[in-house]
């Protein structure tokens, strides 16, 4: 049970805390035949829920599975997700969710970056992984809906439940996140116990004051930082009910969830709510009368589908800015308090600071680099000090956003402070994107940057630089972009491709994308 006789901090929090324990316990103390999840195999109450989880800790031991070690889930968004992560978290193991439209390649590299002992693979992607399970023979791997490897439910079966949870302390790493590098390299953001608890009163339950009637639902899947507070910190913190689609967001399938489930909370991107709209059987307000709340991040907010949506719905939709590396949101709009175009004011319990090139803060109304302070941040990247002492710097962390503040604290986007795009609420390296068409033998180099799109959303522009002999047209177009898609993720591959002579570098031979941005917008 929880330990209530531990020493308390300043924020309430005890010092033995384990992350876990302390979102499940509560709710199945008060409620354990109430639905906590609902995904693709029906109704799971929070009892079998902490049951799985308590499961899944004995099966860590049975695998051979110690503490501190991690396990990387490539699971697509079911009740396995929360039962492997959560299970980790209670017996000391460190969880680290990936993104499921990652390559091979990708998968490779974490696997060897992180050092992980096991992986839980969904079966839709088993056949990513099998390369690498073929490589890594000491490395356990469990297959979650079918799938080669240890069957997960049969685990689960064969495992008894592991009633004390470890004895974690409140800042002990608790999960990974990795996000991505300017190289496009990925980087494991470490996240303490005490961050899922304090995001999760900071807002989940304070800004977005979701409580125990309401119905949740997500865009965003569980491996973002986004997404596992949607889904899955919320959701347990307030003892509400979760709805979890399983694979990618279509806006039918969206709909009809939406409307069965009588979803109360929407937590979207932009690129979802513009083809949502767009889409013919889009839903009007009559048929979702229980919508009381939707929130947007990832990427800014265009102000015509926040009047669009309003509009429809009667609704308004909540902007807000987070970041891996703070977990979830902190800078956000509130029911009842929204601007159109500004991503909103800080959330309690954060600070921001917007500050010029030499770190000098700026006045209201100039743009500045946004920085945060607050209890969530993580402890650094793993294994990276360089990129950690960049980004976390004292008690800031540096976003790579530029913003400007007005004199009552709203906060407007004013781009990246570097080249990195954030494609559908994903971070693309350009680097990663030119590199996968300069290995076309037609391209001679390239040079990739952001433009908009019809609905106002960033995707990857490519200019491009022939061989001699290459015959630019639609046709070479077509073929490149397909080169490209085999070779990255599939929201990366550029929407649009320009072959150009020479690309535009400094005297050092770097290239020069801001002057392609500047060129663009005339």
């Amino acid at each position: 049970m929880l330990n209530t006789a531990s020493a308390h901090t300043a924020d309430g929090l005890p010092e033995a805390l384990n992350a876990a324990q302390d979102l499940l316990e509560p709710n199945v103390l008060r409620h354990p035949d109430k639905v906590a999840i609902v995904d693709s195999r029906g109704s799971c109450a929070y009892g079998i829920l902490f049951d799985r989880v308590q499961r899944m800790a004995d099966a860590f031991a049975r695998l051979g599975v110690r503490r501190d070690q991690r396990v990387l889930l490539s699971l697509l968004d079911t009740r396995d997700f929360p039962s492997v992560f959560l299970g980790a978290i209670w017996a000391g193991v460190i969880p680290v969710p990936l993104n499921t439209l990652l390559t091979t390649d990708d998968y490779r590299w974490i696997l060897h970056n992180s050092g992980a002992v096991a992986v839980f693979v969904s079966g839709d992607l088993a056949e990513k992984w099998a390369p690498v399970a073929a490589e890594e023979p000491h490395v356990r791997f469990v297959s979650s809906e079918g799938g080669p490897w240890i069957d997960l439910e049969a685990l689960l079966a064969g495992a008894e439940p592991q009633h004390a949870p470890a004895r974690t302390h409140r800042d002990d790493v608790a999960f990974w996140l990795y996000t991505s590098g300017s190289t496009g390299r990925p980087k494991g953001a470490m996240h303490i116990h005490a961050s899922m608890r304090l995001v999760a009163n900071l807002y989940g339950l304070g800004t977005a004051g979701i409580g125990p009637d309401d119905v949740v639902l997500s865009i965003a899947k569980q491996f973002f930082a986004y997404g596992l507070g949607n889904s899955l910190i919320f959701p347990l913190a307030a003892g509400a009910t979760v709805v979890l689609v399983r694979e990618r967001a279509f806006p039918a399938e969206i709909s009809a969830a939406l409307i069965v489930h009588r979803v109360s909370v929407l937590f979207g991107v932009p690129t979802f709510f513009a083809n949502w709209l767009a889409h013919p059987g889009c839903p009007d307000r009559e048929q979702l009368p229980s919508l009381r709340l939707a929130t947007s991040a990832g990427e800014a907010l265009p102000v015509h589908l926040c009047n669009a949506f309003r509009d429809r719905f009667g609704v308004d939709v909540i902007d807000g800015l987070g970041s891996t590396e703070m977990l979830h949101i902190f800078v956000s709009q509130r029911n009842g308090e929204v601007r159109a175009g500004c991503t909103g004011r800080v959330v309690d319990g954060y600070e921001v600071r917007l500050v010029d090139d030499q770190e000098r803060t700026v006045e209201p109304g100039e743009m500045g680099n946004l920085q945060v302070k607050g209890p969530t941040a993580a402890i650094g990247y793993w294994r990276n000090r360089q990129k950690s002492v960049g980004t976390f710097r004292g008690l800031w962390t540096v976003t790579g956003d530029n913003y400007v503040m007005d004199a009552e604290g709203w906060l407007t986007y004013a781009g990246r402070a570097d080249d990195m795009l954030k494609v559908g609420g994903i971070y693309v390296s350009p680097i990663e994107v030119e590199e996968a068409l300069a290995s076309h033998p037609d391209v001679l180099e390239a040079a990739v940057v952001g433009d908009v799109d019809g609905d106002d959303l960033v995707k990857p522009r490519a200019y491009v630089v022939l061989h001699d002999g290459a015959v630019p047209g639609e046709a070479l177009i077509a073929t490149l972009q397909a080169w490209a898609k085999a070779r990255l993720a599939p929201f990366k591959y550029p929407r649009w491709i320009d072959f150009v002579d020479e690309l535009p570098k400094t005297a050092t031979g770097k290239i020069q994308r801001f002057r392609l941005r500047r060129d663009r917008s005339g």
